[in-house]
């Protein structure tokens, strides 16, 4: 897959972390772009979520570099924002243009200091090994607990041509709606308003990342940042931002299917579809108290079909509904019927269940038109083991 014109990419080991491999990446647009971004819900914001909103607000919506660094969250310190700035600052000089275009993101631990000039000095050599060939690299650099680089591409074909999306994230812990993203990079070379854009972005994370969750906590460092720099010459009506939109929505679905594959610990990704409510909201929102539960996540985990856990999941949601209303679906074979158990062999279906790849079907019967479909993983010791140690 090609990638969108007019970016170029780099990554470095700026000596961040502990271990001696790339945790510096940039991403650069040859000229400004219009950006979006969406950001934490926490109410404990890392400076460079803090810098990076106040550099959009500051711009208008235009940007014209994406710096991240993994390692360190530069969260709760002393000197947070000295850090997030200088480095903005630093990223300014040597790509000759205002600090204000860079939008910082940080990964990493919590309450650990960050050398206010460990990112400056590290920026001559990064920003002379960018390249057009390099997206991979700062995919890689951003990772913490991943186990792989998550990156995904399409093309939108419009009216007057074809633009490209490239999109790139890092998760696998600390990960649940509103927001669920912890970092995610996405370029394309279409024309379009940062207004546009902003509309673009809303709509793709909403059916994304906001339908994903791992285990259940919001990182304070939690960043999606879309750039389109109208290299493609490309421009869009309404009618085709719409298109560009729903492309952009299966790029995001693709990492966030990605990062729910590879949750901290998790041997097995769960899909999770709920039909019949009686608006989306209100089906996103029994999907993902069904994500949330521990006891369904370690049901899956033991191939357990233990599928009134999933009804009782759904009933914490705050939904009305009538349990005599649920049908429930394993890996396609009925366990429910009515709200009440269905005849099934649990030999064959807990063989099905050791599958890595799990769906579960919600239904309520009736003509309720809200329908979601939701990610998250199954939760394993393995989840404890990578928590408990991940200072040391």
């Amino acid at each position: 897959m090609k990638l969108p014109s007019g970016y170029l990419y780099s990554s470095i080991y700026a000596g961040i972390r502990k271990d001696k491999r790339d945790d510096l990446g940039l991403i650069v647009s040859r000229h400004p772009a219009s950006a979006a971004a969406v950001f934490t819900t926490n109410r404990v914001q890392a400076a460079p979520v803090r810098v990076a909103r106040a550099h959009l607000e500051a711009t208008r919506g235009r940007a014209q570099a994406i710096l991240a660094n993994a390692g360190n969250a530069n969260c709760a310190t002393k000197n947070g924002m000295r850090v997030a700035l200088a480095s903005c600052r630093a990223a300014g000089k040597a790509l000759k243009i205002p600090a204000a275009r860079v939008l910082p993101a940080s990964t990493g631990v919590i309450g650990v200091e960050l050398e206010e000039d460990r990112i400056p000095k590290a920026m001559p050599k990064l920003v002379a090994g960018l390249g057009e060939s390099r997206f991979e690299d700062v995919a890689r650099a951003i990772m913490t607990t991943d186990r792989i680089p998550k990156v995904a591409f399409a093309e939108a074909p419009l009216r007057h041509g074809t633009v490209r999306i490239a999109g790139m994230a890092k998760g696998a812990g600390m990960i649940h709606p509103n927001l669920a993203t912890t970092l995610c990079f996405v370029t394309s070379d279409v024309a379009m308003s940062p207004a546009g854009l902003r509309k673009s972005l809303l709509f793709a994370v909403n059916r994304s990342f906001h339908r994903l969750s791992v285990d259940g906590d919001t990182s304070t460092n939690d960043t999606i940042i879309l750039l389109a720099n109208g290299a493609s010459g490309v421009k869009t009506n309404e009618k085709e931002r719409l298109v560009f939109q729903e492309v952009l929505s299966w790029v995001l679905q693709d990492l966030a299917e990605m990062i729910a594959r590879d949750g901290e610990g998790a041997r097995k990704k769960i899909t999770i579809h709920v039909r019949g409510a009686a608006s989306d909201e209100d089906a996103a929102r029994i999907a993902r108290s069904i994500a949330n539960s521990p006891l369904v996540k370690t049901a899956i985990a033991g191939s357990d079909p233990n599928w009134g856990r999933i009804l009782s999941a759904a009933g914490m949601a705050g939904i009305p509904f009538d349990p005599r209303d649920v049908d429930i679906w394993l890996q396609g074979v009925p366990v429910c019927r009515r709200g009440v158990a269905a005849e099934f062999c649990e030999r064959d279906l807990k063989h099905l269940l050791d599958s890595p790849e799990c769906v579960i079907r919600f239904v309520l019967r009736g003509k309720g038109p809200g329908r979601a479909c939701f990610w998250t993983c199954d939760l394993t010791e393995e989840y404890i083991k990578i928590n408990a140690s991940y200072r040391t």
